[in-house]
Parts: structure tokens; C-alpha cells; sequence
């Protein structure tokens, strides 16, 4: 089974989440039709910080101040029939624009709030990260 590291973006701005849904025509989703967290795959001789600002920018057209890992999980999802494993570290981002520019891959985006995740069609590892995150917010408010 191959092994990918991703990089996922938890984009805060004016307390609100992006989101991005993943379109009909990526070729290598594996959340077809689903809302996710932005990010991706790391390539070979990149930090996960270079991986994450890289893929903001092409996904979504957005610069990104990225900060301390919060949550890791894994999925193991089939793509063309091949079955392998995700290992995803999800990272807290502040952003100064709410201007997002998708690329073909992703045919929408939504600002939520975070309690409000559960409102939306997202996948399991979004879910999870969502979560935490609300979870160390109320650890941290204490």
C-alpha cells in the first residue's frame, strides 16, 4: 500500500473556517462532491509548511501565515482502484484575504463557523479535525 503525508490548512479568518469542495472532474480526488479542508500531498524535499503555503496558493489563491500542528489522523481512501494511506497533520492558518480563487479541482468554498461543521457534507478527517479544533478551543478558554 502507498503511503502519502499531507499538509491541511484550518484557514481562520474573522472566526470563521474554509472549506472547499471538491469537483466532479479531479481526476485524483478522493472526496468527489464532498466538502474538505484545504491541502495536500507534501513533495519530496519539502517542509510541511513550504507543502501547505504551496497548496493554498494553488487551490484556493490565497497567502497564508501558517502555525503549530493541532491534530493528526489517517484514512486509507481508493484512488483508480488502488488503495492507500493518508497521513494527515492539520494546521491552524490566518489568512488577510477572504478572497478565494478555486482551482479546477475544487468547485466551491464556504466560510463557516466552526461549530457549524457538522452542517456540511464534510469527510471523515475534516470532521475529525473540526473536533479537535472545537475541543482545544475550549481547552484554551478555560
Amino acid at each position: 500500500m502507498k503511503q502519502f503525508i499531507a499538509s491541511k490548512a484550518f484557514v481562520v479568518r474573522d472566526g470563521k473556517i474554509l472549506i472547499v469542495r471538491e469537483s466532479a472532474e479531479y481526476k485524483g480526488g478522493t472526496n468527489i462532491g464532498k466538502y474538505i479542508l484545504p491541502g495536500g500531498k507534501i513533495k519530496p524535499g519539502e517542509s510541511h509548511i513550504e507543502a501547505l503555503k504551496r497548496e493554498m496558493r494553488e487551490e484556493c489563491g490565497l497567502e497564508v501565515k501558517v502555525g503549530a500542528p493541532f491534530f493528526v489522523t489517517q484514512w486509507q481512501p481508493e484512488i483508480n482502484g488502488e488503495k492507500i494511506q493518508i497521513i494527515a497533520v492539520f494546521f491552524e492558518c490566518l489568512t488577510e484575504s477572504d478572497r478565494v480563487t478555486l482551482d479546477s479541482n475544487h468547485g466551491d468554498f464556504q466560510w463557516i463557523n466552526p461549530g457549524d461543521y457538522d452542517r456540511y457534507d464534510l469527510n471523515a478527517g475534516g470532521k475529525d479535525a473540526f473536533r479537535a479544533y472545537l475541543e482545544r478551543s475550549q481547552i484554551n478558554a478555560r
